[in-house]
């Protein structure tokens, strides 16, 4: 229970940054619905102008209960921030994400936007990348065979992702995530860099030099504010 609680001050420390009149990434997943609930709470008991570009169906969904105004990247190429979740943080405040299937879409808005703010609790917090921790990546359909056979080359084990019934997860975009497991991560730059030169891998989820901020919840009640400068 701690760790819901934990995410969620971390979130209510984040929406501090949002301003009147601002247009903000909302990341997918379930600490990312703190901060959408938070949101609409300003929009409704402040009146506050602020506009939303979600990162997946479901967080659109989300943002439409709660009243949150949307608008795309194509009306508004640099959002003023964006906040998300991780699912493993190092402390350089590299990133892997992406056990939600969102990762492509969330790393374009996380790379566009001004300001991003990453949400977490302290479980998620590394020394090393890739510790228990699988890499998300999205993959073309038509390319899972020959993603999978290159994949073999890099010492890990690679799973195609299902759903309950075992069938493929689709994402919003109509791909398959395949879920690397390579234990710790020495250049996370340089293998990012080596798993999006496989033709078929359309994203990983590394998210490495991006995050500004990272509000981390603690257990015993605290949040710690993390920057990468």
């Amino acid at each position: 229970m701690w760790i819901e609680e934990a995410k969620k001050r971390a979130a209510l420390e984040a929406v501090k940054y949002i301003k009147n009149g601002d247009t903000v990434g909302l990341g997918s997943g379930t600490t990312a619905a703190y901060v959408v609930n938070e949101i609409g709470r300003l929009i409704k008991e402040n009146k506050l102008r602020i506009f939303g570009i979600p990162t997946s169906s479901q967080v659109r969904d989300l943002a439409v209960s709660q009243g949150i105004p949307l608008t795309t990247l194509d009306s508004h190429p640099k959002p003023d921030l964006a906040i998300d979740g991780a699912d493993q943080v190092d402390r350089k405040l590299n990133m892997i994400k992406g056990l939600g299937g969102a990762l492509t879409r969330e790393k374009i808005v996380d790379r566009a936007t001004k300001k991003f703010i990453v949400v977490i609790d302290e479980t998620k917090l590394t020394d090393k990348l890739g510790l228990n921790q699988p890499i998300p990546l999205e993959v073309l359909p038509f390319a899972l065979s020959t993603v999978s056979n290159e994949l073999g080359k890099f010492n890990g084990k690679s799973v195609l992702r299902t759903t309950k019934n075992g069938s493929p997860l689709i994402t919003d975009n109509g791909n398959y995530i395949i879920d690397l497991y390579l234990n710790e991560i020495t250049r996370p730059k340089t293998l990012d860099r080596a798993l999006k030169s496989i033709p078929g891998i359309i994203e990983t989820g590394l998210f490495i030099g991006m995050a500004d901020i990272v509000y981390v919840g603690y257990s015993d009640g605290s949040v710690k504010k993390l920057t990468k400068y």
